[in-house]
């Protein structure tokens, strides 16, 4: 990386910092080593272990991992202190590419709003990037965002009500018919993820950022339902066909945490590369204590696909300091 792109990615940072600290945001720094995880099935994680001091042998060693996200971390944080926070800081994520929008370490910014909710946090989103974009930005990365339902986009660039299909289960059906193919028997989640990805992100408007809203509650996610019962309250931002953005209104409830940790850490013993510990008593951190967990908001944003954005570029490679695949 040239000069020139470390000193505009580091002036990115101030300027991220600046804009929540400016409203009142605390700042978090929290660890990239946790001894059990928050349970996805839909990512593999890295595995480490801390040699203990005591003059063994052979030595102790106790497993350790690297977090996907500080969001494990500061749910806990919230439940003790309620109030906004976010973080800019190191994930680490298995199994992925790297080079043009994939680095299996990547810088993450989180943020949490207290009494909020997932369109709050997209108002607070469109805010922050246009703090940070020139006036001479280009209009595919400059709000106000296009906003669409997940049943809109179906409807528009696969031809069908997804949530019709999924009734009917005739998802299967669906995605043959869109010349894909997948296996016999595939669960709803993935047979929606295959359409998701091959028909549905390829065919989203460049020309303007893209917010899809209203998931499909059959995905497993830590996210409130609406009130129609088949969608979470959930969102993500695409700019340029890139997802660069995910958000949800947290689930607060701990036993739909309880059971969301039980059914995905089923999943994760049976197909995860990496298998990871999984507290069971996670969800207490929901449960009243010093009174009901708030209501919120969280958002994840990829820093390097943010600062890629904004400076230009084509791949994130080329705003990373130190590539991984590189070096």
């Amino acid at each position: 990386m040239d000069l020139e792109l470390l000193r505009e990615r580091a002036h990115i940072i101030r300027k991220i910092r600046r804009f929540f600290d400016e409203r009142n945001y605390l700042e978090t720094d929290t660890p990239v080593l946790a001894r059990n995880l928050i349970p996805e099935s839909c990512l593999e994680v890295f595995e480490t272990a801390y040699i203990r001091p005591e003059l063994t042998e052979p030595p102790k060693k106790q497993p350790y991992f690297l977090t996907p996200s500080p969001e494990i971390w500061m749910k806990r944080l919230i439940a003790d202190h309620r109030v906004d926070m976010y973080q800019i800081g190191k994930c680490f994520r298995n199994g992925e590419s790297t080079g043009r929008l994939h680095s299996p370490e990547f810088t993450m910014l989180e943020y949490y709003t207290m009494d909020a909710g997932y369109e709050d946090s997209l108002d607070i989103t469109e805010a922050l990037l246009a703090t940070l974009l020139p006036s001479t930005a280009r209009k595919s990365i400059r709000p106000p965002f296009l906003r669409l339902t997940i049943e809109d986009a179906f409807r528009t660039f696969a031809g069908f009500s997804l949530f019709s299909a999924a009734e009917k289960g005739r998802l299967e059906i669906e995605a043959r018919t869109l010349g894909l193919n997948p296996p016999p028997n595939t669960r709803i989640a993935a047979l929606y993820d295959l359409i998701f990805v091959h028909t549905i992100e390829p065919n989203l408007p460049r020309d303007k950022p893209v917010v899809l809203m209203d998931y499909p509650a059959f995905v497993p996610c830590l996210a409130k339902k609406n009130a129609d019962g088949l969608t979470v309250e959930r969102w993500e931002l695409y700019i340029r066909g890139m997802e660069l953005a995910n958000c949800y209104s947290e689930e607060t409830n701990p036993e739909k945490v309880r059971a969301f940790f039980e059914e995905e850490a089923a999943l994760k013993s049976e197909y995860a590369l990496v298998p990871h510990a999984v507290d069971p008593h996670y969800w207490k951190v929901f449960s009243p204590r010093k009174g009901k967990y708030p209501r919120c908001s969280g958002v994840a944003i990829g820093v390097d696909r943010l600062i890629m954005s904004l400076a230009g570029r084509s791949s994130i490679d080329s705003v990373l300091p130190f590539p991984m695949r590189r070096f």
